[in-house]
């Protein structure tokens, strides 16, 4: 146990907290309950950096920090959709949740393949989690119906469409290892230099 471990741990623990005082009958819950998620966000970033600077990655560190990323995320959009009961949206949070669950998935079964390298993640990736967490501070901080709800919305639609690329680019990344059949391996050959059939 260190300290980035401790800092993703914090993550986690931080989810009970968020979801009872967004649900607090008080004014003041969009700002904190938007604050929490804010500092999970940053907490997210300073545990990768101390990892690195300090060399402290742990094989712990590396399958909890993904893992209380999801978390957070599918609860805020859970709480979220909840909250402005509307089919625009519940579209972005689903298609965001949705993948996560894919590409976790995908990444599972290439890691027992021994390809997980072929799907690491991409700059397009980063861009995507970048807006998409804007999106969930925005929609936290303001009630539906306020002007910068609907900026956060935007935010996640955008967040979505990256989303549904960046799985693109994975499925793509992996599709020789998930259809071998209609990618056979290349001819080996002859010892007098003859491809064999």
């Amino acid at each position: 146990m260190n300290v980035p471990n401790i800092l993703t741990l914090s993550r986690i623990v931080m989810i009970p907290v968020f979801v009872v005082i967004f649900y607090l009958p008080v004014e003041w819950r969009y700002v904190v309950s938007a604050a929490i998620f804010a500092l999970a966000g940053a907490t997210d970033w300073l545990d990768g950096y101390l990892a690195r600077k300090l060399d402290q990655s742990t094989p712990f560190g590396a399958f909890l920090d993904p893992v209380a990323d999801k978390l957070m995320v599918a609860v805020a959009l859970t709480v979220l959709v909840e909250e402005h009961h509307s089919a625009v949206l519940t579209l972005p949070a689903v298609i965001i949740i949705g993948r996560e669950i894919v590409i976790s998935a995908l990444r599972e079964w290439m890691a027992e393949m021994g390809s997980r390298a072929s799907v690491a993640v991409s700059y397009i990736g980063k861009v995507k989690t970048t807006a998409q967490m804007v999106a969930i501070v925005m929609l936290l901080a303001f009630p539906p119906g306020i002007a910068w709800s609907s900026v956060g919305t935007v935010l996640l639609y955008l967040a979505a469409a990256l989303t549904l690329w960046s799985m693109v680019l994975y499925l793509k990344a992996a599709w020789p290892d998930l259809f071998p059949s209609a990618h056979p391996a290349s001819p080996e050959p002859l010892d007098d230099g003859v491809i064999k059939d």
